[in-house]
């Protein structure tokens, strides 16, 4: 997919910043940055329609979990994939998150390649 924007939820800069690393392979991608749930809820009702969402669970003000329930009760909002990109490797937490609609789950330590197929494969999907 060309010219897919990409909104990242991360509050960690080093892992922000691989996850935007693996994105730049999509062809003229665009790649929004938030620090947290509340950051991404602002980058959210911003000029730019985001064609899928990858985000953090443990983040301070707003986790992703909160993030992931507001996003898909908002009508406007709740067909955009999700991926969640976290260190919570427990079947709860995964469990949890993919009740609350997110569409793929991913463990750190992550790589680029996975992280590219996964996203090229929620892009087709939609």
């Amino acid at each position: 997919m060309e010219n897919a924007n990409f909104l990242v939820v991360e509050d960690s800069p080093t892992m922000r910043q691989l996850i935007s690393f693996s994105l730049k392979r999509f062809k003229n991608a665009k790649i929004i940055e938030a620090v947290d749930g509340v950051d991404a809820l602002k980058k959210l009702s911003g000029p730019d329609k985001i064609d899928l969402i990858l985000t953090d669970i443990n983040m301070p003000v707003m986790d992703g979990l909160k993030l992931i329930s507001l996003i898909r009760g908002d009508d406007s909002l709740r067909e955009i994939p999700i991926v969640v990109i976290t260190t919570e490797g427990a079947n709860e937490d995964r469990r949890r998150a993919l009740e609350l609609g997110a569409n793929e789950y991913l463990c750190k330590p992550i790589q680029a390649n996975q992280v590219f197929s996964v996203v090229k494969g929620l892009l087709k999907a939609t």
